[in-house]
């Protein structure tokens, strides 16, 4: 299906975003397009300001845009209310954080079976403690965030994320607050489950490491895409 309309999972057209500042208007992002295709693995780079955090936010429509649209799965997000992109959202798209954005008041097990709950899923406790199984931690259901290190609240994070099986998950700095090797563990999982679950995976990083294990990078400066920003065989419409 490369080169057709199936193939793309998540589509940017003309996107901007503005915002009102003392000086005037300013354009955080400025037409950017892009085009994801199913199972891709893409990195999001650029130095700090350029626009990352923005475009990711758009495309997972948590902000909506000045101007252009964005598709997900051929529904227009950009054309929904905030319930309506939530709802979307629900539907298959996880995101895990730099903050981890754990509740400090639940366990990990309960942490996970939160979406899983608001999904109706059959059986959040099994669907919970399977995933959990799967990042390394079995052992530490029953622990609260504030018992766990970094590395094992990320991966916490990333079995929440993954647990309702998302067709796209967006990663925001996933390793910005760990040190070097505890980072690197964290990626060899997200690569992991990406290949194991075929999860579209769009991460926004400032890690050279993190980025070159993706299938391809998309540069970012002052708020514009350099070079192509399509997967392979897939066009952009503009």
């Amino acid at each position: 299906m490369e080169g057709t309309e199936d193939a793309v999972l998540l589509r940017a057209v003309a996107l901007t975003k503005q915002v009102s500042s003392p000086e005037g208007t300013l354009t955080i992002l400025d037409g950017a397009a892009l085009a994801v295709a199913r199972g891709e693995t893409l990195a999001i780079t650029g130095p700090s300001g350029s626009g990352k955090s923005t475009l990711l936010a758009l495309l997972a429509g948590l902000d909506a845009p000045t101007a252009g649209q964005v598709f997900l799965d051929g529904v227009e997000l950009s054309a929904l209310d905030e319930d309506g992109r939530a709802a979307a959202r629900a539907r298959g798209v996880g995101f895990v954080f730099q903050a981890f954005h754990l509740l400090p008041a639940l366990t990990a097990l309960e942490n996970v079976m939160l979406p899983l709950e608001l999904a109706e899923h059959a059986e959040p406790r099994r669907g919970a403690e399977a995933v959990l199984a799967e990042v390394g931690l079995g052992a530490r259901l029953g622990h609260y965030p504030n018992q766990l290190s970094g590395g094992e609240q990320q991966r916490v994070a990333i079995a929440r994320a993954f647990a309702a099986r998302p067709s796209l998950l967006f990663a925001d700095e996933p390793t910005g607050n760990l040190d070097a090797a505890t980072g690197a563990r964290i990626a060899d999982l997200l690569f992991d489950l990406n290949a194991k679950l075929g999860t579209t995976l769009v991460i926004v990083t400032h890690d050279a490491g993190l980025a070159a294990r993706c299938a391809r990078e998309l540069k970012l400066a002052g708020g514009r895409i350099l070079g192509t920003a399509a997967a392979p065989g897939v066009a952009i419409a503009t």
